[in-house]
C-alpha cells in the first residue's frame, strides 16, 4: 500500500496470516513471512493516500485502538494505531497534536474504511469531545463475540462482555495468551500518564502495536462466523456503540443514519428483525445508588429482566446516566423498571 512519505521503521511486528483455504492450520504468528514494519506517525504525510482520502475505489479494512490518560470525553488521546495488512501505523497524538488527529477525521467517519476495534465506547467519546470526530462504519469484536456465541446457541446477557485478552485466548480466534497486557496494566496503575512519556520507548511501542496487529485476522475469522441476521445487528450495535457516551443536544441528528431494517427482513427463523436503539435517562442527584443497588443486585436484576443492555458512566462519567441499548420494547420496559426503582422508596 503506498504511503506519502513513510518513516523508515525501526521496529517490526508479526501479523497473523489467514488461512489460505479451509482446513489449513493457522500461520504461526512468529514466522518471517508475517512480519511488517511498525511506523511512528507524527505528520499527515506519513500515512497511506488511501487512508487519508477514502473513496469508493480503495475500500479499507483496518485494525484500530487508542491508548491515553483516563480516555474519555476528558482524558487525554495519546497514540492512535492503525493495523493494516503490510504495517502498523502509530499516529503520535502528542507529537503531532490536534492537527494530526484531524487529518485523520475523513477517514474515521467513512464509510469506505472499515474500522475493527475491540469495544469502542471510550475511543469515539474522545474523539468526539476533543476533535469532533464521530467515529462511523466500526465492526466491534467485543459485539461480534456476543453475536456468535447466541448464534452457536451459548445465551449471554447482552453487556457479558468477553475482554481482548480472553478473546485473543479462545482458540476459534487466535489461541494465544497475552501476558504483556497485564505487565503494562501495572505499569498504568503505578504511573497514570504512561503513555504520554516521549520518546516512546520500545516497550510502549510493543504494546500499542500487540493491541491492534491481531484484529483483522479476528476479523476474518468472525466474517467466516456471522449470518446475515448478526451481521445486521453488528452493523446497527456497533453504530450505537459509537454515540453511546458521546451525549449533544440534538439526539445525534449529525451523524450517520442507523443501518435500516432489510426488506427481506432475514426471519428465516422466523423472528422478525427489530429496530434497536439509544436511550439515555437522567437519573436525579443522589438516587443512582437505587438504580445499581448493594453489589449490583438491582441493576443486574433488572439486565436479566430485560432483553437489553444497560450501561452507566461509572467514574470517567458522564454521571447521573444510564444508556440502554436494544429493541425498542426492551428498552422501554428497562426504562420502565429504572424509573420505579427511582421512585421505590
Amino acid at each position: 500500500m503506498a504511503s506519502s512519505s513513510p518513516s523508515p521503521p525501526s521496529y517490526l511486528t508479526h501479523l497473523p496470516l489467514h488461512p489460505s483455504h479451509q482446513g489449513e492450520s493457522e500461520k504461526r504468528v512468529e514466522d518471517d513471512e508475517s512480519r511488517v514494519p511498525i511506523h511512528i506517525v507524527t505528520a499527515a504525510t506519513q500515512l497511506p493516500v488511501e487512508f487519508l482520502e477514502p473513496s469508493p475505489q480503495s475500500k479499507l479494512v483496518i485494525g484500530f485502538d487508542c491508548e491515553g490518560v483516563d480516555l474519555c470525553r476528558k482524558g487525554t488521546l495519546c497514540v492512535m494505531q492503525l493495523a493494516f495488512p503490510d504495517a502498523v501505523y502509530l499516529v503520535d497524538a502528542i507529537e503531532g497534536g490536534e492537527e494530526l488527529i484531524i487529518a485523520c477525521k475523513p477517514a474515521l467517519e467513512s464509510n469506505y474504511i472499515t474500522k475493527v476495534i475491540h469495544d469502542c465506547k471510550r475511543d469515539s467519546e474522545a474523539l468526539y469531545f476533543q476533535f469532533g470526530i464521530k467515529l462511523n462504519n466500526a465492526v466491534d469484536t467485543q459485539i461480534a463475540y456476543s453475536l456468535i456465541e447466541e448464534q452457536e446457541g451459548r445465551k449471554r446477557l447482552r453487556d457479558d462482555y468477553i475482554s481482548f485478552v480472553g478473546l485473543l485466548a479462545d482458540p476459534r480466534y487466535c489461541g494465544i495468551s497475552y501476558d504483556e497486557k497485564e505487565e503494562v496494566r501495572v505499569l498504568l496503575r503505578q504511573d497514570p500518564k504512561f503513555w504520554t512519556h516521549r520518546p516512546l520507548s520500545e516497550q510502549m511501542i510493543r504494546a500499542a502495536a500487540d493491541d491492534v496487529r491481531f484484529l483483522l485476522y479476528i476479523y476474518r475469522q468472525m466474517m467466516e462466523k456471522l449470518n446475515e441476521r448478526s451481521l445486521w445487528y453488528l452493523a446497527v450495535h456497533g453504530a450505537l456503540y459509537c454515540r453511546c457516551f458521546c451525549l449533544n443536544s440534538n439526539n445525534f441528528a449529525d451523524w450517520p443514519s442507523l443501518p435500516s431494517i432489510p426488506v427481506d427482513n432475514l426471519n428465516a427463523d422466523g423472528n422478525d428483525l427489530e429496530e434497536e436503539i439509544l436511550s439515555v435517562l437522567d437519573i436525579p442527584q443522589g438516587k443512582m445508588g437505587l438504580v445499581i443497588g448493594k453489589r449490583g443486585a438491582t441493576i443486574l436484576s433488572i439486565k436479566r429482566s430485560c432483553n437489553a443492555e444497560i450501561l452507566t458512566g461509572g467514574p470517567k462519567g458522564p454521571p447521573d446516566k444510564v444508556f440502554i441499548i436494544g429493541p425498542v420494547k426492551e428498552v422501554r420496559k428497562a426504562e420502565a423498571m429504572i424509573r420505579g426503582r427511582i421512585l421505590d422508596i
